[in-house]
């Protein structure tokens, strides 16, 4: 169970954001916003354009400092770290668009991606360890991807590209994965799929999923925060904020 919103952070709790707000040019992208992820949970995080949910990732990632509030991880103060420090305490992050290596195989764009692994150029012509092999196996198994192991990455479908990318993610083992928009520019099917894919992440990691598509939300079955002006409005199942009139008015009604 998530502890409650604005509780000190715990043993229990992986990501902790207490009262954090952020201003650009006088605009107040998030105002006191508070938020409690526990281990091993995925938490889906929907609201209308301008809420604060790309400025609270980039808060979460180093790219954004807070102008006041508190931001943890494992106990850890984000704040005072920069981007890559974040990367290697073990915070991922998948972008809305794909960035995968279009003219190279999708088996590469894995290698490449390797947590420990060797420097770019020279994993491209080095022999790989069984380690790294079982790896990418898992990888390509996991993503739906073995059967396109060897096409180019910009032979991929769109959708299929979200999973290499996601993938990717994967192959760097962040202990928690924040993915942003997922499911953009899917088919039906894909959109399932992919929370199929998420669900079985968040068996060996946590997650946290930005995202506009109720139906994939939905699917997820995960508690969801809903933010509105930079705060936190509603907090939940998607049945209780899909019912609660102030997400409604401001954001499922629209």
């Amino acid at each position: 169970m998530t502890a409650p919103i604005g509780t000190p952070a715990t043993p229990s709790s992986l990501l902790y954001l207490d009262a954090v707000s952020v201003t650009f040019d006088g605009f107040r992208a998030l105002n006191k916003l508070s938020l409690v992820l526990a281990h091993g949970e995925m938490r889906a995080i929907i609201g209308p354009n301008g809420a604060g949910k790309t400025t609270m990732m980039d808060v979460i990632t180093g790219k954004t400092r807070p102008d006041t509030g508190e931001v943890a991880f494992r106990g850890v103060d984000l704040t005072r770290m920069d981007e890559p420090a974040i990367a290697r305490l073990g915070i991922g992050r998948k972008f809305q668009k794909p960035t995968v290596f279009e003219h190279l195989t999708v088996r590469t764009n894995l290698l490449l991606s390797l947590k420990g692994g060797r420097q770019a150029f020279a994993a491209l012509f080095a022999r790989l360890t069984s380690d790294e092999a079982g790896r990418i196996e898992a990888i390509l198994a996991r993503t739906r991807l073995a059967p396109h192991a060897n096409r180019m990455a910009g032979a991929l479908s769109h959708g299929q590209k979200q999973w290499l990318e996601i993938g990717m993610l994967l192959g760097q083992d962040p202990e928690l994965l924040l993915v942003d928009e997922p499911v953009a520019g899917m088919t039906d099917a894909e959109t399932m799929q992919t929370a199929d894919l998420l669900r079985d992440i968040n068996r060996t990691h946590s997650v946290v999923v930005v995202e506009h598509d109720m139906a994939f939300v939905r699917a997820l079955g995960v508690r969801v925060t809903v933010l509105h002006e930079g705060s936190v409005l509603a907090e939940g199942s998607v049945e209780q904020v899909s019912a609660n009139p102030r997400v409604v008015e401001v954001y499922l009604g629209r």
